[in-house]
């Protein structure tokens, strides 16, 4: 015996109406306590709301007249009930949204899969419960940031789609559309590690601030930690997180191959998680030989959405790849490897999209072990970089670490590869 889907149906727009309606009544107590006199809806009256809205959409699920009707009656009834709340100095209309959530059950269940009217559900009661949580967020965002982040959506929504899909240029072998699709994507993934580090984990300790920072910046993270160091006295726990930032950046590598060359990305899982494993767990061990001494890191450094370092990014993409393919015609392999390591002291995200997505000749084993000579020459340089901005003394066992990582990769490329 079969159940009527209608049926289904109307019973989840009930469930759904009364849970939310019980959980804007805890909302009332919790945060409204005062104000039961002129509070708007109760778990009986949002049930109802739900039913109405089921019904008067089967009525008529074409021209919606019925279901229109009723929703500018609700409407009105709140617009009169609003006057009071204003007279009384409140001019919050959450509770009007949280209605019309409900009035939308109805029509969701009916033409949407059940996870559409679950998820609405989900972030209704989440998104009450997380007032405090988010007037915390709000207070310490940087607005100018996500004015940022709003200009590369912008930038990416608009632009992308009108650049051309094929090569305009001979030297170049990728797309003007492929070229600023591989910028978004690294920037999406350093934004992604930024806005952790900046907002979710600040003042969270040395070691989550390389942990964190080495899925944004392994170097940007290097840096600000060795130069933490040197004005303070020898500390264990910020040396670990020196480690634990390159450790993070070989799985970082692992997941920027694995969006634009699978290949790769299976040939240099082994090695990858082999050594970062290895340095975690030497990290790991720095970290527990002292206990984490009072203090943060302030990890400040540029936005990877400001629009001139994502165009910069783009323009040394391009170079990079014009090199690579001058190197690869001119020079072949031998050349190449040169090449991969004297690309490891720059920024080596150019020059590993530029092996992941350019054509040059070699096979997928051969790209998977220029970017490990890239990733061991980087390493090199960040280990320069802690004895530089913190001094020998007091960096000498987390640079000789990212060192011995850097030349164990080299010759894990070279020779294993």
């Amino acid at each position: 015996m079969s159940i009527e889907p209608d049926l289904i149906h109307f019973v989840i727009t009930v469930a759904f109406s009364f849970l939310v309606g019980l959980e804007v009544k805890t909302y009332r107590i919790e945060y409204h306590s005062d104000s039961s006199t002129y509070f708007f809806g109760s778990a009986r009256t949002l049930t109802f709301v739900g039913i109405l809205g089921f019904l008067f959409y089967k009525i008529d699920p074409v021209h919606l007249l019925p279901y229109t009707a009723v929703l500018l009656s609700l409407t009105v009834l709140f617009a009169i009930f609003y006057r009071t709340k204003v007279e009384r100095k409140s001019q919050s209309i959450l509770l009007f949204v949280v209605m019309l959530c409900v009035y939308a059950f109805g029509p969701l269940t009916q033409i949407y899969p059940l996870w559409m009217p679950a998820l609405l559900f989900v972030l209704i009661v989440f998104i009450l419960n997380a007032r405090h949580a988010i007037h915390r967020f709000t207070l310490g965002i940087n607005t100018y940031e996500f004015e940022t982040l709003g200009k590369m959506v912008l930038l990416s929504a608009v632009i992308l789609p009108l650049l051309p899909d094929k090569e305009v240029v001979r030297y170049i072998p990728l797309s003007p559309f492929k070229i600023w699709l591989a910028v978004v994507v690294i920037s999406a993934i350093s934004y992604g590690g930024y806005i952790a580090q900046k907002y979710f984990f600040p003042s969270k300790g040395y070691f989550l601030t390389g942990v964190i920072g080495g899925t944004y910046s392994s170097t940007a993270t290097t840096v600000v930690l060795a130069g933490k160091l040197k004005t303070m006295g020898k500390n264990s726990v910020i040396e670990s997180a020196i480690i634990a930032a390159t450790s993070v950046m070989y799985i970082r590598l692992i997941a920027v191959a694995a969006i634009f060359n699978l290949s790769v990305a299976k040939t240099l899982a082994v090695p990858f998680v082999a050594l970062s494993l290895a340095g975690l767990a030497l990290s790991l061990l720095f970290f527990r030989s002292e206990r984490e001494r009072e203090g943060s890191v302030d990890y400040v450094d540029k936005n990877p959405l400001e629009l001139g370092t994502a165009l910069l990014f783009a323009l040394l993409f391009v170079v990079m790849m014009v090199l690579t393919q001058f190197v690869s015609k001119e020079y072949g392999s031998g050349g190449l490897r040169v090449l991969s390591f004297l690309a490891g002291f720059t920024d080596i995200d150019p020059f590993v999209l530029s092996l992941l997505t350019g054509k040059y000749g070699v096979d997928s084993v051969e790209v998977s072990s220029l970017v490990m000579i890239a990733a061991g020459s980087n390493n090199l340089l960040k280990a320069f970089y802690a004895i530089w901005f913190g001094g020998i003394r007091k960096t000498v066992r987390s640079a000789a670490a990212i060192a011995v990582l850097g030349l164990a990769t080299i010759v894990w490329g070279l020779t294993f590869i």
